[in-house]
C-alpha cells in the first residue's frame, strides 16, 4: 500500500478528510522550501502537492504564475526540486509528497531519469497537468512499477469516456477540477460540486480530491462534506505574498492552513 492509500484508510476510519496544500518548490525563497513543508505538516497536512516551476503554467491562474515566475527568477530547476524531496523525505518518512506541475520539464529532463529519481526521493505521487490519460498509460504504468502514484485531473467537463480512462491507470487519488477557469477563482458552487462527485463515484473507485476554488475555511469544510480530500494552493501562496518575508511567509501559510485544518475536523464532527 501507497503512504497516500495508507493515508486516506488512516483517516477513513476517523470520519477525517484529507487537507492537501500546495505550495511552488522555490517560493517564497529556496531556503524555505524545506521549512515551509514541515510548517504545513505540523499545521495539519495530511498530503503536499509541491509544484515544479514551469514558465507557462497553462492550468494555474495569477497567484500561482507569480509563484512560478519568483521561483524560476531564483534559478529553481527540477533537479533542486527532486533533492528537497529527498530532503523531506529523510526527515519525514510519514507524509506522501506529490510533484505537480508540466510535461516540458519532465521530458527536457528524461521521463526515466525524473521516475527514477522520484523513487529515489521517495516522491509518493506525480500528476502532470498536460499529460491527459489518452496518452499516458505507458508513464503511468512506468510510475506504478516504481512504486509512484500516477495522478489525474477530472473536471465539470470531463466525459464518460475521459472518467472511465482514468480510472484503470491512476492511483493514490483524482483530482477533481471544482470549476472551469484556472486555479484561484472565486466562483466555487459547492452543490453542483457535490452533484458531480456522486456522479463520479459511480465510475471512479479512488478517493476524490477537489481543488482549484478553495478560499476559506468555511469553504474547505463544505467541500469536506461531500470529498475525500480538500486541496488549498492559491490562498496559501497569496498569503505567503502578503508578508515581509520567507519566515513570516512561512508562519502565515501554517496558520491560515490551521485553520482549514480545524473547520474541516469540526465540521466532520458535527456530521
Amino acid at each position: 500500500m501507497s503512504r497516500i492509500a495508507a493515508t486516506f484508510a488512516r483517516l477513513a476510519p476517523q470520519g477525517r478528510k484529507a487537507l492537501i496544500p500546495f505550495v511552488t518548490a522555490g517560493d517564497p525563497a529556496p531556503e524555505a522550501t524545506l521549512p515551509l513543508l514541515h510548517a504545513l505538516v505540523a499545521a495539519g497536512a495530511d498530503i503536499i502537492e509541491l509544484g515544479v516551476p514551469f514558465s507557462d503554467p497553462m492550468a494555474d491562474g495569477p497567484v500561482i504564475q507569480r509563484a512560478n515566475e519568483r521561483a524560476l527568477a531564483r534559478g529553481v530547476t527540477l533537479r533542486q526540486v527532486l533533492d528537497w524531496a529527498g530532503a523531506f523525505r529523510r526527515e519525514d518518512p510519514r507524509t506522501p509528497l506529490v510533484l505537480m506541475g508540466y510535461a516540458n520539464p519532465i521530458e527536457r529532463f528524461g521521463v526515466e531519469a525524473f521516475i527514477d529519481a522520484c523513487a529515489a526521493a521517495g516522491v509518493d505521487g506525480v500528476l502532470v497537468v498536460d499529460y491527459p490519460p489518452e496518452e499516458a498509460g505507458d508513464f503511468a504504468a512506468r510510475l506504478r512499477a516504481a512504486g509512484i502514484d500516477p495522478i489525474f485531473l477530472l473536471a465539470p467537463t470531463s466525459t464518460a469516456a475521459r472518467v472511465a480512462q482514468v480510472d484503470p491507470i491512476g492511483a493514490g487519488y483524482v483530482y477533481y477540477v471544482s470549476l472551469k477557469g484556472v486555479t484561484g477563482a472565486a466562483h466555487l458552487d459547492v452543490q453542483q460540486v457535490a452533484l458531480r462527485l456522486q456522479e463520479l463515484r459511480r465510475q471512479v473507485h479512488l478517493p476524490l480530491a477537489v481543488g482549484f476554488g478553495v478560499r476559506d475555511a468555511a469553504g474547505a469544510a463544505a467541500l469536506a462534506a461531500c470529498a475525500d480530500a480538500v486541496i488549498v494552493g492559491s490562498r496559501v501562496i497569496e498569503t505567503m505574498e502578503q508578508q515581509a518575508d520567507a519566515a513570516q511567509a512561512v508562519a502565515a501559510a501554517a496558520e491560515f492552513l490551521h485553520g482549514l485544518r480545524l473547520a474541516i475536523d469540526r465540521a466532520a464532527a458535527g456530521a
